[in-house]
């Protein structure tokens, strides 16, 4: 699993910092959250195939969210894509798509598989989950979830032929914590399974444009990694209120709160242009504080 945050800005790039866009690798496949103006090129910067990319989230149709994608799909098709590419997004997704590409002209030659969620589980790998949560904005808007799932422990094969446990379902059902019977005789998962193996899988929680709220905690808690928008400093605070979205030391009380290992801040405000402001107020509320330089690899 890699991290890597492709942009970090609000409102409009800067000379430092592209607008925020995060880039998440799983086992060879690339996952997109959100995609301004200029994600494709800090893709390329960073080493992220756009043509491994399986899914693209997108928080909402602000255009420093967006506008980055009918390029990066011209890309695709130029480059001859022949695989899916799933996008996901709030309520309006598919009709906002579809005016994004008639006013790009484009024509796709692969198939784009576009779904509008809002709360709860959009998707459901062999070996990770993506939830949904609404965020409070000035538009629909949602927040996304990442979870690879926990690793219970190591299968070990060899003690599972000697105890002439045939290959096939059976193990299946071993290491999925289920007891077995083969010829009248029980066997137990602990008997083939290395419990001291497993591992709780990583977490990883997206929340871009938002008021600071307890309503998205459940969704949150317990996050490896929480990446969250910090558009304002507290000197600020009416304007951050006035277009509903987080100071550095909200967002950081929000880490704080819901157990977060480590919260990384993107989507700053171009008023700011030291990210040791930014990472010393957060201090204040949290200690685990990363304010990233764009393309920076974040340790999960």
């Amino acid at each position: 699993m890699r991290l890597i945050v492709l942009g970090t800005s609000c409102s409009n790039p800067t000379v430092e910092r592209n607008l925020t866009a995060t880039a998440l690798q799983f086992e060879g496949n690339w996952f997109l959250f959100d995609c301004p103006e200029g994600t494709q090129r800090q893709m390329m910067q960073s080493g992220v195939s756009y043509m491994r990319v399986h899914s693209i989230f997108l928080s909402h149709f602000h255009a420093d969210h967006v506008l980055g994608l009918p390029g990066l799909i011209a890309t695709m098709a130029m480059h001859e894509r022949d695989v899916p590419l799933y996008i996901y997004g709030p309520r309006g997704t598919k009709k906002e798509i579809e005016k994004i590409m008639d006013l790009a002209l484009m024509k796709k030659n692969f198939e784009i598989r576009i779904k509008e969620v809002n709360n709860g589980q959009i998707y459901k790998g062999e070996k990770y989950t993506v939830e949904a949560f609404p965020l409070k904005h000035g538009v629909p808007c949602i927040g996304f979830v990442f979870k690879e799932k926990d690793k219970t422990g190591t299968f070990q094969r060899e003690k599972a032929l000697k105890l002439k446990i045939p290959e096939g379902p059976l193990w299946s059902k071993l290491q999925t914590g289920k007891d077995i019977t083969v010829k009248g005789k029980k066997f137990k998962p602990e008997q083939v399974m290395d419990y001291a193996k497993g591992r709780k899988g990583k977490k990883i929680a997206i929340v871009m444009d938002t008021l600071p709220s307890d309503s998205y905690f459940d969704a949150i808690k317990n996050s490896d990694v929480l990446i969250h928008e910090s558009a304002f400093l507290e000197k600020h605070i009416s304007r951050a209120k006035e277009t509903k979205h987080c100071t550095a030391k909200q967002a950081a009380w929000v880490a704080e709160q819901t157990g977060a290992k480590k919260l990384v801040l993107v989507h700053i405000s171009p008023r700011y242009k030291k990210n040791k402001d930014v990472e010393n107020e957060a201090r204040q509320e949290f200690g685990n504080v990363v304010v990233p330089k764009d393309l920076e690899e974040i340790e999960i």
